[in-house]
């Protein structure tokens, strides 16, 4: 029978530990134990909303208990159960997407051992997307049948932005702004941030916000808001991906420069002038219009937003209209703009405006809201053990908006079709059964659903004849505090449902009276337990088939007192003080004193002294002013006290000083034992401050003469102390006296007390086997001190045999030593250790085993089946197999990738390249290979790697790189300026990276307030070097970006500026609109830089007065850091900037001295990166060695033929030549100039020409991988974790788009700075 779940009224009311056990007691009353037949129940499933990672299996939880219990079972599906035959009674099925799902029929498909758990196996072939469906459980014995909820299964997704061109925005100052997100859709879908270049958050404020769908609104714009940089991410949770958006630019167009921009342009009769920035009163971003519906579910999150326009910035205030606002549910987030309301009801439906308000007026925006609800449980079926002939129902009432239908099922099918059940009448949402026999067990499901969801819930009719148990362990033991309540339990079971009978005493009559409750789950609740209370009470189960009784023990224990409670004090200021908690509590029960300060733990402070019944504070301060309690704990209860401690200032007295103590005397050693001794002391002057501590140092005149250790120390209160001793040493003991001053001098030595000897107590230390050599075993540890001998004689027994083999221990007695070597190893074998301490006295206790091996020797075979995967122009993914372990001979390390660069496909030239080698730690079987140059074929092998080296190498395996885009043009110049035209020549890219198609060319006007005029572009063949630009305005500088293309994408771009001239006469034509503006001279152009690891050489061309004196500017790129100024010493036009970081994009420009504002335009280049170390040292080869004695010989016998010209008086050709026409260009530098003449790069080892720079996009772009970082080796190009992921970056920074629109497809987006935001 189902106990039902009842209370009698109480009396008086429990404690909440009494509640808690009476609940728990009606919980467990409801199971029915395991060893009695019962239908399925299902304890776990997977949600039915279910998002899978589509890169690792699908699991879906189908777990159920039953006697007997479902089990997976090979049969024949039948529909119905009745129809099955007895092999498919106790099973586990599926169905996907309404129809039987026949698991043998797909190997990717496995069901768990005695479970309905399914395995979808997608790591090694399947498909995520072929899996998606709706999937139910089924779990079958042959008393019924239980289902699982349907389960949604669906695979996340995080796709990439969609490719757009984004023109800038151009707004003035004071307007709104709405910067649109519109992320990819995802499952589920991302959460959206904004973040500029540097990877840091756009700070938000009440002006500018993120709204709920992920655009960013600006109430209003101003100066500051002027960036390039504006990028919306999405992070998809889900997957651990982050996508972005490409960079947005806004240009904010403040009134006070344009009023100077047109004043500069037109005639003091013109009429200008733009209006000044104008205040202007609220309008709503969002939502549009006057009014708006919201629907939301009952149980979530509601969220309302309002997001206004205007200046001054105006204010968001929310109210409901005919109600406030639900109290302790409501929060505002946003700056307000956001109305947040949890855990709503219907109650919550209603008008809800936003009122947005600022010095000019107001707008407001009401929203609707209705609160509608899926269907939720007002009674669940609950589960229903009868005996046969009983009556019984089942109940199924849920509610919901709109009104949720309901409906049964009996063992997975509709009630409708369901076989008949004589004893079974359906009632709407109640199932009631009379005179039931065996056959109508049964498992109901009750489905309750509306248009928003719906409730399954599964429960049993079990039909049982059964006499009763009681589950409660005989003799159990209570123990309760007098005048409490008492909670005995008695949980059985019995069907039908017994009868529960309490008996106190061996020949006791049954308990009845007011003085006891008797709860339906069987517990006796004495409400006030007294002393005589105390003793054995009996629990009698009975019903028409049997009877059972159980006995348990009731203690009744004295309540915990405190007798004498802390008492309020006032101190003085640096005073003592003692606070007493003195407590009566029953002898068997152990308390445990706790003291707090102002309800908090007591400070860590030395000056705190707790005893066995007080509380001492030396010293006292005035932050120990507070309330003081001492509580006091029992394993059944607990009481506390407490008292207020007052701290004031002490009265005025005479200057005190303050020193050190006096060292301590008058040592004395009493109560000599071998292990151990008591040592007192007199305490010295303390010299106007407190004693807090005495240390206690001890000499070994044995073994260490003159040295003293430190032993021990106790508080200043105490004058003795009792020390453990060890054997074998002779021991004398000195004190020191420490106080806030400072510490005391040691006082004289005590007399000296010899331990007697002993063997060992201890063994060595840090015990390993390593070999040294293939066929050793080098056993070490860490000998004992002197004092740890405890004897004479100190001596080791080195004990070793092989593992896993039957072999006896094979001993050695060595002296005291720390190493001992076994020769005739196997090699790499594993040994057990040990070794332990003796002396004349005997040996220490029985060591404990390590392991060991014998000696590494090199790996045998080289992986195999190596394969290679190009993942795009400079990302490749290689795979090999696993050597077998036993051919690792060693512990295995992991494995070495050696790939090399053998030709550029562009440029069809083979040279010697250095290896590149990237190590993958353990038993790695992929990896990436960064930082390949597109375009290109590389070799690579792969090798084991053990702690004694490298294996064989694999057979070379060759792969290439599809093409990239270039590097910028390697120089841009223009010459012969004319009134309207300009020559510009330029070289192709030093890094091609593929096959040219053409060159891209774009130029605009520049005003002499830098700002820019309309762009044009012009599209050049790949064949072309050089172009005349024509019909340009005469006397206008204009700027030029330009750049190359392959089939991939545009390159990096390369900028340069340059003036038409004046016409003849030298008089300037009339001015035909704004934006034109007068001859810039001087000037400085074509800025250069050669960039090294930790310098950059700086050149550039200058055209103006002579004399000038020139200064350099630069400073990382990106960064909002100030510039640093370094000056150049004459009118040289080069200059050397050090101490530069590798690796690392710079921004530098050129400027001269005394000319206000006159300097040339940005250039970025970037260090190069850091030298790797190599696998090899070049130093050490021989061919290197050979080339540089021919180097030396060649140098000597020039220098000869050199010395014999000079005294002969001759000159030769070059010589003449070079004093006939000395280049300065080409002139060599001088050491404190702090240049140099020329360097090569990483990859050509060529000179760098002039007008070559260092590629300002470095970005890394992912094409058509999906693969992760973390399979990054480490090596030359990158750090790696010992997993072998990758954890460097690609770093580098775009230059400076034109103003007309964005070509760049996918801003930066290094991956380790991408990881701190997820």
């Amino acid at each position: 029978v189902q106990p039902k779940i009842m209370m009698k009224k109480m009396s008086i009311p429990t404690s909440k530990t009494s509640l808690v056990l009476f609940l728990c007691q009606i919980i467990s009353a409801l199971d029915v134990p395991l060893d009695l037949s019962q239908p399925p129940t299902i304890t776990q499933q997977s949600p039915k909303d279910y998002i899978v990672d589509p890169r690792e299996n699908i699991v879906i939880q189908c777990e159920a208990k039953g006697k007997p219990p479902p089990r997976l079972v090979t049969y024949i599906f039948f529909y119905f159960m009745y129809k099955c035959s007895w092999t498919c009674r106790n099973t586990f099925s599926w169905t996907r997407n309404g129809t039987h799902f026949d698991i043998d029929k797909d190997a990717q498909v496995t069901m768990k051992p005695n479970s309905g758990t399914l395995v979808i196996n997608i790591m090694n072939g399947g498909k995520a997307e072929a899996y998606e469906g709706v999937y139910q459980c089924t779990a079958r014995n042959e008393r019924g049948a239980a289902i699982s909820n349907n389960i949604v299964i669906r695979p996340s997704r995080s796709p990439l932005w969609t490719k757009e061109k984004l023109e800038p925005n151009h707004v003035r100052e004071g307007d709104s702004l709405v910067l649109h997100c519109r992320p990819p859709v995802g499952l589920p879908p991302p959460i959206i941030f904004w973040m500029d270049n540097a990877f840091q958050r756009l700070p938000q404020s009440e002006r500018v916000s993120q709204g709920l769908n992920g655009d960013l609104y600006f109430s209003n714009v101003q100066p500051e808001d002027t960036r390039e940089d504006y990028i919306c991410y999405a992070r998809f949770n889900h997957t651990q991906t982050i996508q972005q958006k490409q960079p947005i630019s806004v240009k904010v167009f403040s009134m006070d420069s344009l009023n100077d921009t047109i004043a500069a342009n037109l005639s003091d009769t013109d009429i200008y002038g733009a209006k000044p920035v104008t205040e202007r009163q609220p309008v709503l971003l969002t939502p549009t219009g006057s009014t708006s519906t919201k629907v939301e579910l009952r149980g979530n999150v509601l969220l309302l937003e309002c997001i206004a326009a205007g200046l001054p910035t105006p204010v968001i205030r929310w109210i409901k209209e005919g109600g406030e606002l639900p109290a302790n549910r409501t929060f505002f987030e946003n700056f307000k703009k956001t109305l947040k309301i949890i855990d709503v009801s219907e109650a919550d439906s209603g008008n809800y405006k936003c009122i947005a308000r600022n010095t000019l007026g107001s707008a407001h925006h009401v929203i609707s809201v209705t609160v509608k609800a899926a269907p939720y449980w007002i009674t669940a079926p609950r589960n229903l053990v009868l005996s046969p002939g009983e009556d019984g129902t089942l109940i199924c009432r849920a509610n919901g908006n709109p009104k949720p239908s309901i409906s049964w099922l009996a063992n997975g099918v509709p009630i409708a079709i369901a076989p008949e059940d004589p004893s079974r009448k359906v009632d709407g949402d109640t199932i009631i059964f009379s005179h039931v026999q065996e056959r109508s067990s049964a498992v109901y499901q009750c489905n309750a659903s509306n248009e928003y969801g719906y409730l399954l819930s599964n429960a049993f009719v079990n039909v049982l004849a059964e006499p009763p148990r009681i589950l409660t362990p005989a003799n159990k033991l209570y123990q309760v505090i007098a005048d409490s309540p008492a909670l005995l339990d008695c949980a059985y079971f019995g069907s039908p449902k017994p009868e529960i009978e309490w008996f106190k005493g061996v020949k006791g009559s049954i308990l009845r009276g007011n003085e006891y409750i008797f709860h339906d789950n069987g517990t006796l609740e004495i409400p006030v337990a007294q002393k005589n209370s105390a003793g054995t009470y009996t629990c009698v189960a009975r019903n028409e088939l049997g009877k059972i009784q159980n006995e348990v023990q009731l203690e009744i224990k004295d309540p915990t007192m405190i007798i004498k409670q802390p008492e309020y004090k006032v101190i003085q200021r640096y005073g003592q003080v003692s606070f007493e908690c003195i407590i009566k509590h029953d002898s068997t029960l152990l308390p445990t004193i706790t003291w707090l300060k102002d309800n908090d733990e007591l400070p860590d402070d030395d000056r705190f002294l707790v005893g066995k019944d007080n509380l001492t504070i030396m010293n006292v301060t005035d932050k120990d002013d507070g309330t003081y309690t001492c509580i006091v704990n029992t394993t059944l209860d607990s009481v506390s006290a407490s008292a207020v401690l007052t701290v004031v200032a002490a009265p005025p007295t005479p200057a005190i000083i303050y020193a050190r103590p006096n060292p301590p005397f008058d040592l004395e050693l009493t109560g000599q034992l071998e292990r151990s001794i008591d040592l007192s002391w007199i305490p010295g002057d303390e010299n106007n401050s407190p004693i807090t501590n005495f240390v206690i140092e001890y000499e070994d005149a044995l073994h260490e003469p003159g040295v003293w250790h430190y032993q021990t120390e106790v508080p200043g209160t105490q004058t003795t102390v009792h020390l453990k001793l060890s054997p074998y040493v002779n021991y004398s003991f000195r004190v020191i006296a420490v106080n806030k001053i400072g510490r005391s001098q040691p006082s004289e030595p005590s007399e000296q007390y010899l331990t007697k000897s002993a063997s060992p107590d201890e063994n060595p230390a840090n015990v390993q086997g390593i070999g040294s050599e293939p066929d050793n075993l080098v056993i070490t540890w860490e000998p004992l001190k002197g004092f740890q001998s405890n004897g004479p004689g100190l001596q080791y027994k080195v004990s070793w045999r092989q593992k896993d083999v039957d072999d006896e221990w094979t001993s050695v007695i060595v002296a005291n030593v720390s190493k001992y070597i076994v020769s005739g190893t196997p090699t790499f074998v594993p040994y057990e250790i040990k070794v332990q301490a003796l002396n004349d006295l005997g040996y220490a206790p029985e060591p404990s085993e390590v392991i060991g091996h014998s000696g590494e020797d090199l790996p045998m075979v080289a992986p195999g089946n190596v394969q290679v995967h190009v993942i795009n122009s400079t990302l490749a993914k290689v795979h090999w197999d696993p050597v077998p372990l036993k051919t690792v001979r060693g512990h295995l390390q992991g494995y070495k990738v050696y790939y090399w660069k053998v030709q550029s496909l562009s440029r069809r030239s083979r040279r010697h390249v250095e290896q590149k080698i990237l190590t993958f730690r353990g038993n790695k079987t992929f990896g990436m290979l960064p930082g390949l140059e597109p375009y290109s074929s590389y070799k690579l092998n792969v090798r084991v790697v053990n702690g004694k080296g490298e294996g064989p190498a694999s057979p070379d395996k060759v792969f290439r790189t599809p093409e990239g885009v270039p590097s910028s043009p390697s120089f841009l110049k223009i010459t012969n300026p004319t009134l309207d035209s300009l020559t510009l020549e330029w070289g192709s890219p030093t890094h091609p990276n593929g096959v040219l198609t053409s060159y891209t060319l774009k130029f605009q006007p520049i005003n002499n307030t830098h700002e820019l005029g309309p762009l044009v572009e012009i599209r050049i063949p790949a064949n072309e070097s050089s172009l005349i630009l024509k019909n340009l305005n005469y006397s206008t500088r204009y700027k030029f970006y330009f750049n190359a293309q392959t089939s991939v994408g545009s390159g990096s771009q390369i900028t340069e500026e340059a003036v038409t001239i004046m016409d003849e006469a030298g008089i300037l034509r009339p001015a035909v609109g704004a934006g034109k503006v007068q001859p810039l001279y001087p000037r400085i152009r074509n800025v250069t830089t050669a960039a090294a690891e930790t310098y950059a050489n700086i050149s550039w061309e200058y055209e103006g007065p002579d004399h000038a004196n020139f200064y350099v500017e630069y400073g990382v790129a990106g960064s909002k850091e100030d510039w640093k100024k370094e000056i150049v010493n004459g009118s040289r036009s080069f200059f050397v900037l050090k101490g530069l970081t590798p690796g690392t994009a710079y921004k530098v420009r050129v400027g001269a001295e005394g000319l206000s504002g006159f300097r040339s335009s940005e250039d970025v280049f970037e260090t190069g990166p850091a030298m790797a170390s190599r696998q090899v040292d070049i130093a050490t080869q021989g061919w290197f060695i050979g080339l540089m004695c021919a180097v030396a010989l060649l140098i000597l016998i020039l220098l000869i033929v050199c010395f014999i010209r000079r005294n002969k008086g001759g000159k030769y050709p070059v010589k003449e030549k070079e004093d006939a026409h000395a280049d300065p260009e080409i002139q060599p530098m001088k050491e404190d100039d702090g240049t140099f003449g020329e360097y090569s790069d990483a990859e050509d080892h060529k000179p760098l020409k002039k007008g070559s720079r260092t590629p300002s996009d470095r970005t890394v772009k992912k094409e058509d991988s999906d693969d992760s970082l973390v399979d990054y080796g480490e090596g030359v190009n990158g750090q790696f974790n010992e997993d072998g992921s990758f954890i460097g970056q690609y770093s580098g920074k775009k230059e400076k788009e034109p103003a007309e629109g964005n070509e760049s497809s996918e801003a930066p987006s290094p991956v380790n700075a991408m990881n701190s935001f997820v």
